[in-house]
């Protein structure tokens, strides 16, 4: 019924592995109306149990849920989720996993499961700072701050000197870059984990620039030993670039911080600069979360609950350029996916929690809804269009707008409403209507755009004229023109015949905005076709056909002439009509004739335009000659000339056939000829020619006829030509060739017939002369070796001539087929009584070793230098019998598009279009009875390597640099493919190589000087040759200027004696780098936290003011300087005067 539903499941259950212990949880969506009941059950018992097994349904997800208390391993089952309502039931299924574990000992029971962390690094913490060193705070709070913080905070360490502070965090820098270059990337970093083993599992994927840098696992700060043996207590499997530690039966005192360090190399734990916030979203809305890294991480992990959440359709994760942002979209969120999301980023996260709510609406609140908008529309101009968008009450009224102008009716516009319906119909569309419509009803709002489009259009009448056909006669002109409209611009092109014409001598083109115009000047008859305008604007194209016709004299008529009919007084011949006849019909034929021998034509007149003649006016034994010409409306062709043409000779007779030859006479017989040359045939001519020459003398003219004008032991041949009352025919086709002698008896048998060798196509047979008994058998002067298929009853001469040698090689033979064979001697009496074997004969060479051999046996392997090329070799074999052969590459069948050819002789493969698949070890192997053997070559199908990628310097090491590159593409496909690195430097300027045979890519050149500039190219090379190279950046080491220097006086002290209660001013001048630190001494006695005495330092000038001078100030001055590189001191004495007269 309508409004119901038979139950189904919207969200089915997932097959659940759960740990021994632990809870389970089946989580089912299913609708249906009315609303289905929902029962849970299993395969192999009850649910019933209370205690053990809770279902329930949570109205904020929608979801019925079956969960299953401290399951054990014997409830290993298949659960059933059954919902029905009064229409129907629907089922579904999921299996339940239970997996044992040993639990871990614990010290007493109150103590929880040990937790664990795992953090990933590329440093160790840095070590405490010494004592006069700078606070190694302040350098990592300044290699994270921006440059126009770091005045104030080095005033909040008291640090004054900002050269020297700047100078040493930009060696630290470098220091820190140099250290991270041990590591060449990490990613995939892995929480640690238990396992249902008990065991306790971290992994992470992490590249080295040196695979021999030692990895170091730590805990808590204190190294802790491990290996590759899963046995052991810490373990560590590499496979590739995946690190994988675990902890074997992890207990409550393997708790704590773990962390892996790359020989010395630190790098600071990754902070969150802004975390993720909680999102509320309304359903079928999307949701992103987005936070920002301190320092560039390639991804983070992203969860949910318990799970991760990868890139999908419903996850979309995306990293900024600079790698610091990072942000994930939860597409189209409906209530399951409410709950908390969480940001991993090595061992710091930060969660956030997705509310979806389900919008709400209500009668009084919705008011009109638009149940369909408007559509954009596009339309011609001329034509009507409509409007229409419908709405959710219909007794609301609307109003239209163009352009947001109020849009009435009238002047070809209908405002249409019909209930709930509004259209808005424009009758004519022209170009000012193409607008932005919209219509407004209560607030709610619809807009579409309409196009109105002006593509050419052509008249109907002024087409129709159009396409008739132009007929005009060879060397006039034709014209044609055609008006159109539509919006400008507009291309006009015209084609004949397809090919598009263009202005020329005899090309006339003209066009208008609203027309355009076509001649064609003194055409001809090879002009004729289709002619066809194009006239295309930027809204359509529309084309017009039209015919042109150019009308002429035909063509000659053509041969062969055939004679139908040859009589005494009559001939009667037909011819084929003209090739083009000219654009017309044919009216007539005008036939004229010649006697062979004179010279004047007489025209025997016109016939009609059937292509035959009957002359009826000949002369008995005269020859002819015809010339036929064809006729139109438009004049008459060149002629058509016959060969000489007879009228009524006889036929040619049959070759003679000798009756019977002696050595002084032989005699013949012939048949009359089918043709008598409509006349009575009055006698022959035979004529007899002695072989050897080429002059045929007349015999007689009686038939048959006995000819005696012969000697004895020569050839003659014979022809004969019958005779009517016209005359001689032709004469017949020569007789074989006969000698005149007398006839003799047949000879004897052949003896000793044997065969003397075979092959598949061959028999070669030996035999003795028979013997000649006198008046029996004569002697023999020939043989005949016949053959039949052990199938056959017929046999077949294999000699058409006879030999007079005793052997003979019998040819054309098929492979391992049955014959019987014989010889028959013969002589001129005829041929004797054969003689053959007793047993037949197989077509096949005598049994023997299989051999194998092959022109390229010596030429492994076998190199195709580009890819798509065939590829091709023959093996040849001998074998008898026949053998088997079969293929085989790398030990596997052949694929499909490689072509094998056998013989008998060998065998033939062939790759059409060859891949680098097809690399690979071919095998043949030829079989039969007597044995087998095999032969393997090797093809490497390959090309011209792919140049290496962008190549990357870096220096570790003084007088060193390193060498990296991108891998050549062909680098995983050819497995020979490896490096050679050329060098050039400013102080030779050659190119020299370096290293070759390099199967990484990876190269450290030593010998570096500084102060030189180097270039060095990488190639990629195989068996075909090197690739183009990869050039570096130039490198070149700079001989840094030391301007450090230790400390020494410019102007050192100089005596002083002052008076008693006067001031004394004593200084000097000093220089170094590092600034020198200076100390004042008074009797070795530091003066320089003496508040009677003003210490001054003023750009290497150091002073010291003493204000009212005493006896006390009696002594030794001395000023001790001091930096990194050393010391200097500058000393004198002062004397104080007492006071005169006191």
């Amino acid at each position: 019924p309508a409004g119901k539903s038979a139950p189904d499941f919207t969200r089915k259950l997932m097959a659940t592995t759960v740990q021994e212990g632990k809870k389970a949880f089946f989580k089912a969506m299913v609708s249906g109306e009315p609303a289905p009941i929902v029962t849970w059950t299993r395969i192999k018992g009850e649910v019933d149990d209370p205690e053990k097994y809770k279902t329930r349904f949570d109205e904020r997800t929608r979801e019925n849920i079956l969960e299953i208390l401290n399951v054990k391993s014997d409830e290993a089952d298949t659960f059933k989720c059954v919902a029905t309502n009064e229409y129907g039931e629907a089922v579904c299924t999921a299996a339940l996993n239970v997996s044992r574990v040993n639990p871990p000992k614990r010290k007493n029971k109150n103590d929880l499961f040990p937790s664990f962390s795992a953090v990933v690094t590329k440093k160790k913490p840095p070590p405490p700072p010494k004592e006069g060193e700078v606070d190694p705070k302040l350098l990592e709070l300044l290699l994270s701050a921006r440059k126009k913080d770091y005045e104030r905070i080095c005033l909040e360490f008291g640090v004054t000197d900002f050269r020297w502070i700047l100078k040493k965090l930009k060696q630290m820098k470098q220091e820190r870059e140099d250290e991270q270059a041990k590591v060449q990337g990490l990613d995939n970093v892995k929480q640690i984990e238990m396992k249902p083993t008990g065991r306790a599992e971290f992994s992470f994927d992490m590249k080295l620039r040196d695979p021999n840098n030692a990895v170091n696992l730590y805990k808590d700060g204190t190294m802790i030993p491990y290996d590759d043996n899963k046995n052991s207590k810490c373990s560590l499997q590499k496979k590739g670039i995946n690190y994988l530690f675990s902890i074997k039966d992890a207990q409550a005192d393997d708790a704590g911080l773990y962390q892996v360090d790359v020989e010395e190399t630190t790098v600071l734990t990754t902070e969150f600069l802004a975390t993720i916030k909680d999102v509320k979203v309304t359903k079928n809305r999307d949701a992103i979360f987005q936070c920002v890294l301190s320092t560039p991480l390639n991804r983070i992990t992203w969860a949910k609950l318990d799970s991760s959440l990868d890139h999908s359709e419903k996850y979309e994760i995306t990293v900024s350029e600079d790698k610091l942002t990072h942000t994930l979209r939860v597409k189209d969120c409906q209530i399951t996916d409410n709950g908390a999301y969480y940001a991993i980023a090595g061992v710091t996260s930060s969660s956030a929690s997705l509310s979806v709510d389900a919008p709400t609406f209500s009668n009084a609140d919705r008011g009109v809804q638009f149940i369909k908008g408007l559509s954009d529309l596009s339309t011609c101009v001329g034509e009507q269009v409509e409007l229409s968008c419908k709405v959710s009450s219909e007794t609301s009224e609307g109003c239209w707008y163009k352009n947001g102008m109020l849009l009435k009716g009238g002047d070809g516009v209908k405002i249409i409403k019909d209930g709930a319906s509004h259209t808005l119909i424009i009758e004519c569309c022209k170009e000012d209507d193409a607008a932005v419509y919209r219509f407004e009803a209560e607030g709610r709002k619809s807009e579409a755009t309409l196009n109105v489009q002006d593509p050419p259009r052509i008249n109907q009448d002024a087409l129709g004229k159009f396409t008739n056909a132009v007929i005009v006669k060879a060397g006039e002109n034709a014209e044609w023109k055609l008006p159109f409209s539509g919006k400008a611009p507009i291309n006009i092109q015209w084609y004949k015949n397809d090919d598009e014409l263009l202005p020329a001598i005899n090309v006339k083109i003209e066009t208008s905005d609203t027309e355009s115009k076509l001649c064609l000047t003194k055409c001809q008859r090879k002009d004729s076709g289709d002619v066809k305008i194009k006239i295309k604007n930027k809204f359509g194209t529309t084309e017009a056909i039209s015919k042109l016709i150019v009308l002429d004299k035909p063509t000659p008529p053509q041969g062969p002439v055939d004679i139908m009919e040859s009589a005494v007084t009559s001939v009667e011949f037909k011819w084929k009509p003209p090739k083009d006849n000219g654009g017309c019909p044919i009216t007539n034929y005008i036939i004229e004739r010649q006697q062979v021998g004179r010279h004047k034509w007489s025209k025997l007149g016109e016939i009609s335009g059937n292509p035959s003649y009957k002359d009826t006016d000949v002369d008995p034994g005269r020859r002819y000659c015809y010339r036929i010409r064809a006729k139109n409306a438009e004049g008459i062709s060149d002629y058509l000339l016959t060969e000489d043409i007879a009228a009524g000779y006889p036929g040619t007779p049959a070759a003679p056939k000798v009756l019977s030859t002696f050595k002084n006479c032989i005699n013949l017989s012939w048949c009359p000829p089918c043709d008598t040359g409509g006349t009575k045939i009055v006698g022959y001519n035979l004529e007899k020619n002695k072989m050897g020459t080429n002059y045929w003398s007349l015999v007689n003219q009686k038939g048959p006829i006995t000819v005696t004008d012969v000697f004895e032991g020569a050839v003659y041949r014979f022809r004969v030509s019958a005779i009517n009352l016209s005359g001689t025919g032709d004469p017949s086709i020569p007789c074989d060739a006969v000698i005149a002698r007398d006839p003799k008896n047949p000879p004897g048998k052949v003896t000793d017939l044997k065969l003397t060798s075979s092959s598949y196509t061959t028999f070669s047979l030996a035999w003795t002369k028979p013997k000649e008994v006198k008046g029996v058998v004569d002697e023999a002067q020939g043989y005949y070796v016949e053959i039949r298929p052990i199938e056959s009853l017929e046999w077949r001469r294999c000699n058409a001539i006879s030999i007079s040698s005793a052997s003979y090689t019998v040819l054309g033979l098929k492979a391992m087929a049955a014959y019987w064979v014989r010889v028959i001697a013969m002589n001129y009496g005829g041929d004797g009584e054969p003689q053959g074997f007793d047993n037949y004969f197989i077509a096949m060479p005598p049994p023997g070793k299989i051999f194998i051999f092959s022109e390229r046996c010596h030429i492994t392997p076998i190199l195709v230098d580009l890819h798509w090329i065939p590829v091709q070799f023959r093996i040849q074999h001998k074998a008898s019998p026949v053998p088997d052969i079969s293929w085989v590459k790398d030990g596997i069948p052949l694929a499909k598009h490689v072509t094998i050819t056998n013989s008998d002789k060998g065998s033939q493969l062939l790759i059409p279009t060859s891949e680098r698949s097809d690399s690979g070890i071919y095998t043949i192997t030829v079989k039969n009875i007597v044995g087998q053997e095999s032969f393997s070559i090797e093809v490497r199908i390959t090309d011209d390597p792919k140049p290496p990628g962008p190549v990357e310097l870096d220096q570790n090491i003084p007088g060193t640099v390193t060498l990296c590159w991108t891998p050549s593409p062909d680098e995983k496909r050819d497995s020979r493919l490896h490096y050679m690195v050329s060098k050039r430097d400013s102080f030779k300027r050659t190119w020299r190589m370096v290293a070759d045979n390099l199967f990484n890519s990876k190269l450290t050149v030593v010998n570096i000087m500084p102060g030189r500039e180097y270039n060095f190219r990488v190639f990629a090379k195989n068996d075909m040759g090197l690739s183009p190279p990869s050039e570096s950046p130039m490198f070149v080491i700079k001989k840094e200027k030391d301007f450090e220097s230790p400390p020494s006086f410019i102007v050192p002290l100089k005596r002083h004696t002052a008076p008693q209660g006067y001031e004394c001013y004593m200084s000097c001048a000093v220089k170094g780098n590092p600034t020198p630190r200076v100390t004042w001494y008074r009797n070795s006695m530091s003066l320089n936290t003496n508040t009677d005495y003003l210490i001054t330092n003023v750009c290497g000038v150091c002073s010291l003011l003493v204000l009212r001078v005493g006896l006390k100030d009696n002594g030794d001055y001395k000023v001790l300087i001091e930096n990194k590189l050393g010391t200097a001191e500058s000393s004198m004495t002062l004397n104080v005067r007492g006071k005169s007269g006191g």
